[in-house]
C-alpha cells in the first residue's frame, strides 16, 4: 500500500488526473487523442469524482465493476477506496495508458478489452481471477510516454512508471467474489443499454452508480404520467430503483459535452406483485414484453397499441430468464415449451388482449403513461396465463 499512500499526497486530490492539463499531458505522451465515435469526455473534476465515491458509497471490501475507465481517472479514486476494480475498455489504445496510470494497483486491478455490450459474466469471472497474478508479460507502455505523463501529473515516482500488464489466468475451480457494484462514467451513447442490459443479466450487480446524460437520468428515474416515464423506465424498474442524484455540468469534463449530465445511483430491487409475492422471472420478463407493447404508440390507447405491436410479430420465444433479452422471434410456428422457456404467438396475444386485461383489471382505454409498475407486472402474468401457446 505504500504507493497507494504516495500517490494520496502531494496535492490532496483524490485522482491526480482530474485536471484538464493532466488529462491532456497523459494523451499528448502516447499520442492520442479524444475519439467522438466513442463518446470520450475525460472528468477533470476532483469535487464530483469525490461525489461519486460517496454516493457510491464504495469501501475497502467492495469489489467494483467499471465501464469505459478511459485514461483511468475515476478508476484512481475507485482503487483507492475499494478492495479491487474491474474495468471493460472497448478503445484499443486505451490499455497501455491504464497500465502507467494504475501501476501502483495492478495487483488489484483487471482490465477486459472489450465492448461493454459483448460481455459475459465468464469474462468478469476470468478477470477477477487474473487480479493480484503476476504473469511476467511484456511491457506495454513507453517509457518515453511515462516520463512525459509523470511530469504532467505528479512528480511523484509513483504517479505513472512501467508496468508489467497480466493476462487472464485460467483458474476454473478459483470462485472469486464478483463486483457488487458498478460504478463508471459511462459513454452517453450506449448507456441507457448497458445499465438495463447489466441488471437483467449481472445479477451479482447489487447497484450502479453512473455519469449519464441528464435526459436518461431523467428517464431512468421518471415517475408515472410524466413524459420521460416510458418503456425503459418501467423495464429498468423491474430490477432497480433510483436511491440518489446530482447534477454534473459540461465544464467537468475534457472536451467538454454538448449536454448536461448527472450522476445517478440505482439499487437492485425484487418487484413485488399486488399480493405483495415476489415477482417471478418470467413474470418480469413478461412485463418488459408488455411495456414494450404499451409504448409502442404512445398516445394510443394500451389496447390499441398493444395490438398493433404484436400484430404480424411471429412467434417469440420468452425466456425463463428473467430478461427481456431473452425475448427474440422465433422461426416457424412452435407449440408448448422450449427448453424452460414460453414460446408465444403475437396473433395469438392479440386475440387474447381483452381476456389479458381483464385478467390485470386493467383498463384497456388507458394510456401506458398512466400504468404502475405493479400494474404492468399484473399484465405480464395475465399474458403468461392468457396467451401462452
Amino acid at each position: 500500500m505504500a504507493a497507494t499512500d504516495s500517490y494520496a499526497g502531494g496535492d490532496g486530490r483524490l485522482s491526480p488526473l482530474s485536471t484538464p492539463s493532466a488529462t491532456r499531458a497523459v494523451l499528448e505522451a502516447h499520442g492520442i487523442g479524444t475519439k467522438y465515435t466513442l463518446g470520450q469526455n475525460f472528468l477533470v473534476n476532483d469535487d464530483v469524482l469525490k461525489k461519486i465515491i460517496a454516493l457510491a458509497e464504495v469501501d475497502e471490501a467492495d469489489r467494483v465493476l467499471e465501464v469505459g475507465p478511459g485514461i483511468g481517472t475515476l478508476t484512481i479514486a475507485l482503487l483507492k477506496h475499494a478492495a479491487s476494480v474491474v474495468a471493460i475498455e472497448r478503445d484499443p489504445d486505451l490499455p497501455a495508458v491504464l497500465a502507467d496510470t494504475l501501476h501502483p494497483w495492478r495487483e488489484k486491478f483487471a482490465l477486459i478489452e472489450k465492448d461493454a455490450l459483448d460481455v459475459t459474466g465468464d469474462d468478469i469471472v476470468a478477470a477477477m481471477a487474473e487480479i493480484g497474478a503476476d504473469t511476467g508479460c511484456l511491457d506495454r507502455a513507453s517509457s518515453a510516454a511515462n516520463e512525459t505523463a509523470q511530469w504532467a501529473v505528479s512528480q511523484s515516482e509513483d504517479c505513472l512508471s512501467e508496468s508489467r500488464y497480466r493476462v487472464a489466468v485460467p483458474q476454473e475451480e478459483l470462485q472469486p467474489s464478483l463486483p457488487s457494484k458498478l460504478v463508471a462514467n459511462l459513454p452517453y451513447a450506449v448507456a441507457a443499454t448497458v445499465v438495463l442490459d447489466y441488471f437483467e443479466s449481472f445479477l451479482f450487480l447489487d447497484s450502479v452508480t453512473i455519469m449519464v446524460q441528464k435526459e436518461v437520468a431523467d428517464r431512468m428515474a421518471a415517475a408515472v404520467g410524466t413524459k420521460n416515464y416510458g418503456a425503459y423506465t418501467v423495464k429498468l424498474g423491474l430490477h432497480a430503483e433510483a436511491a440518489g442524484r446530482f447534477p454534473v455540468g459540461p465544464g467537468n469534463f475534457f472536451p467538454p459535452p454538448r449536454v448536461d449530465s448527472a450522476v445517478i445511483r440505482l439499487n437492485r430491487r425484487v418487484p413485488l406483485m399486488a399480493d405483495g409475492a415476489p415477482a417471478t422471472p418470467e413474470v418480469i420478463a413478461a412485463a418488459a414484453l408488455i411495456a414494450d407493447a404499451a409504448f409502442a404508440n404512445r398516445r394510443k390507447t394500451i389496447a390499441n397499441s398493444c395490438k398493433t405491436y404484436f400484430s404480424g410479430r411471429g412467434s417469440l420465444l420468452l425466456g425463463a430468464s428473467g430478461s427481456s433479452a431473452g425475448l427474440r422471434a422465433v422461426d416457424g410456428a412452435l407449440s408448448g415449451g422450449v427448453g424452460g422457456a414460453f414460446v408465444l404467438d403475437g396473433a395469438d396475444i392479440v386475440d387474447h388482449l381483452p381476456a389479458i386485461f381483464d385478467a390485470a383489471a386493467i383498463d384497456p382505454r388507458r394510456r401506458g403513461e398512466t400504468l404502475t409498475q405493479q400494474e404492468f407486472l399484473a399484465l405480464g402474468a395475465a399474458l403468461l396465463k392468457e396467451a401462452t401457446v
